[in-house]
């Protein structure tokens, strides 16, 4: 299953700790957003982690799940950087 994870954090501190945990499951696509295929039980583990490093009085997360028949219809256009600071190519 494809999740992509998105999020708002508003301290530096819970930011690099939300980003960290999201570099473990997925791949960066933009600054604050993932890509992650998951399967459900590890997806749950991961929502469950970011609950906890998260104000939900100051932030925000969300994910959306894609099926694969979704994911397979994803449009994708240009390059982009991912966290390793490599030119990846979507296909």
């Amino acid at each position: 299953m494809l999740y992509v994870i998105a999020y708002d954090i508003s301290n530096p501190k819970r930011l690099a700790k939300v980003a960290k945990t999201c570099e473990d499951y997925g791949v960066r696509v933009q600054y604050s957003v993932f890509e992650c295929y998951l399967e459900p039980d590890t997806f749950e583990t991961l929502w469950l982690t970011l609950l906890d490093l998260i104000n939900p009085d100051e932030d925000r997360i969300v994910a959306y799940q894609l099926d694969s028949r979704c994911a397979a219809q994803t449009l994708t256009a240009g390059t982009m950087v991912c966290a390793e600071r490599i030119v990846c190519y979507l296909v």
